[in-house]
């Protein structure tokens, strides 16, 4: 792959980060000097791990993996107990991020990997604004947020995409780990293509030639469901049909090494302003694949070596922050896109091999639940004389970066633009335990409502019910015709439901719902 930069310089800085991570420490320890600790506008770096659960990390508690590197940023910086995605599966949450609104204002749902670009042209974007604040803007890793107009040619220019919505460089994975197209894309164009080896890609027919995970389960690496046995590259089967591009092809254990290498890169070439990373990582989604070194870091089998991988990506990138003298003036900011699913399609024995420890913690369900675990997870703030040094309890959620990044950078917001998000900066640099009293948590075919420790959930989907494919997720879903009502002040796993004890208190919420929907968070409060 030609992907990799292989200089020496940058081996030996691998290598360091290698054995820094072996030694139990964090990659980023070494001091190095600064030298824009006197600029006005902070870096702004975004880690976005994918189905990371709220007990996943050793900070929250994790057993049977460690986390140096989320230690280190956690001694550090504001540790959150509290904070959300705004729904339990990625593209929703992603688009929420990027856009400040929540994604049923677009029909956000998990996309199939030839679906059109989900955020338009002309949307405003996180991104968008902090250009406009002089920032370079770069996304690395995962996207699944939609890619050209419905009928993507992967020969051609693929756009529009990251750079027509605010983003100056992009470096992605078009859907997820576990669909067709395996190629990476950078910029508009397919990474390595030979034109006299075009790819075609169908979600529903085969093309080409290549074998299936239903046809051929003998060359499998690791077992699939029906959903994941199409196009086997890599040893592993896909979701969808995929023919040509044969020298594009990804690799899955090469992800960490590919990814980081390009932020390094990206960190290298715009220190001299102002810039924004948006690092979405395809770890620990499946197919768990982890690169060699990383094999048995964890008791948990692939999953928890994912977990230790993404570890190392984090102090791979911090410790580049160091080296580019930018640390002292760059924002951090870890969290994941929605909380924990183990068995997701693969045999990969992450259910079997799980022992005592709890991925989301002391939270009911996961990805795709409506409870408390589909969108509480972990977050972590550090801005190295900035932030405090403290675990906190206030209530946040992930749209809130829009605006409070806007407040820091002296953007005003129009009327309609991130129209759910507040600012809270004070609350994610810990000056101030408070932040949201109303916050929205949506999941397959219900929305949940907190206000401060009430929660109420109700089924929007009553005729429709749940997805099939939902079926053998083994995940409580918190699907319920009739409502539901949680006091998380002395129930945190939402196990006693009083809905019939607070009607007065069940309509409030339902009415607060219907505004907050109408009218938006900026302009419900």
């Amino acid at each position: 792959m030609t992907v990799i930069r292989t200089t020496m310089s940058r081996y030996l800085t691998f290598i360091m980060g290698v054995t820094a991570l072996s030694a139990g420490g964090g990659a980023f320890a070494a001091e190095q000097p600064s030298q824009s600790s006197l600029s006005q506008k902070p870096n702004v770096v975004i880690f976005y791990v994918d189905d990371l659960g709220y007990g996943d990390i050793s900070p929250n508690g994790a057993i049977g993996v460690s986390t140096p590197n989320l230690d280190a940023l956690a001694s550090k910086g504001v540790s959150f107990t509290d904070a959300h995605s705004t729904a339990s599966t990625c593209t929703p949450s992603r688009y929420s991020l990027l856009t400040g609104e929540h994604g049923f204002r677009q029909n956000a749902a998990i996309l199939p990997g030839d679906a059109p670009a989900l955020i338009r042209p002309g949307k405003a974007t996180l991104p968008s604004m902090l250009q406009k604040a002089g920032y370079t803007t770069g996304v690395i890793g995962k996207w699944h947020l939609g890619l050209g107009d419905g009928s993507v040619d992967w020969n051609q220019d693929v756009k529009p995409g990251p750079l027509e919505i605010g983003f100056n460089y992009s470096f992605l994975l078009p859907a997820t780990g576990d669909r067709v197209p395996t190629v990476y894309l950078e910029d508009h164009k397919v990474v390595n293509l030979e034109r006299s080896d075009p790819i075609e890609v169908s979600y529903d027919h085969k093309v080409g030639d290549r074998p299936t995970g239903v046809e051929h389960p003998e060359l499998l690496r690791m077992k699939a469901d029906l959903q994941h046995s199409e196009t086997i590259v890599n040893g592993i089967s896909r979701i969808g049909s995929m023919s040509g591009g044969e020298s594009a092809l990804w690799v899955d254990e090469e992800f960490p090494d590919v990814f980081s290498e390009k932020a390094v890169d990206f960190i290298e070439k715009s220190k001299k302003d102002p810039f924004f990373l948006f690092f979405s990582f395809q770890d620990i989604h499946v197919p768990r694949i982890p690169n060699e070194r990383f094999k048995g870091k964890s008791t948990m089998g692939p999953r928890g070596d994912a977990i230790a991988q993404m570890d190392w990506v984090v102090g791979r990138v911090m410790q580049e922050l160091k080296i580019q003298g930018v640390a002292d003036n760059t924002l951090v900011i870890f969290t994941s896109d929605n909380g924990p699913v183990l068995d997701d399609g693969y045999d990969d024995m992450a259910v079997e091999m799980l022992g005592e420890h709890t991925p989301a913690g002391p939270f009911r369900g996961g990805k795709y639940s409506v409870f408390e675990g589909g969108t509480r997870v972990p977050m972590i703030v550090y801005w190295p004389n900035k932030s405090a040094h403290i675990r906190s309890n206030a209530l946040i959620s992930q749209v809130d970066i829009y605006a409070s990044l806007a407040g820091l950078v002296n953007q005003p917001l129009a009327k309609k633009e991130a129209i759910d998000s507040l600012d809270v900066m004070k609350a994610l640099l810990g000056q101030t335990s408070s932040a949201r009293t109303y916050l929205l948590e949506e999941s397959a075919g219900t929305v949940a409502l907190r206000k401060n420790n009430w929660k109420y959930i109700k089924a929007i989907s009553k005729e429709k019910g749940l997805p099939n494919w939902l079926g053998n997720k083994d995940i409580e879903m918190g699907f319920e015709l009739t409502p539901q009502l949680f006091d998380l002040t002395d129930d945190i796993s939402e196990q006693t439901n009083r809905a019939k004890e607070y009607p007065v208190l069940v309509n409030a919420m339902e009415e607060k719902i219907q505004q907050l929907i109408e009218k938006g968070f900026r302009y419900s409060q």
